[in-house]
């Protein structure tokens, strides 16, 4: 099971970090994956970190602003947007696979719920 939280308004230029609990598994045998949903839009790809979390990818969207990072420990990931603009406003899902780090959602197991993410201009 994935809780993502954290999201919420901020304004544009501004920081924000979303979180991604899991349960019901071991964590550290899951690729994380995060991805957003504007409205009206498809689902898309934000960034994924791989089991160990030595390795991760972006979307061409957030590179260089956005930092992905888990703590195995805590069963957790982080995503850390930072500079967000309003095209950043969205829906942020979390997603989890067994096994290395990809980018299409058909290739993710398990979903979480979504937190809103919106940036004012």
């Amino acid at each position: 099971q994935l809780q993502a939280s954290g999201g919420g308004l901020v304004q544009a230029g501004g920081s924000l970090r979303v979180s991604c609990a899991a349960s019901g598994g071991t964590f550290s045998s899951y690729a994380m994956g995060w991805f957003r949903q504007a409205p009206g839009k498809e689902r898309e790809f934000v960034s994924a970190i791989s089991r160990s979390g030595n390795s991760t990818g972006y979307g061409d969207s957030v590179k260089g602003r956005f930092t992905i990072s888990r703590d195995n420990a805590k069963n957790t990931v982080y995503l850390q947007m930072n500079s967000l603009k309003p095209e950043d406003t969205a829906v942020y899902y979390c997603a989890a696979r067994n096994g290395r780090i990809l980018t299409r959602l058909n290739q993710y197991d398990y979903w979480g719920q979504g937190t809103q993410v919106t940036v004012s201009s």
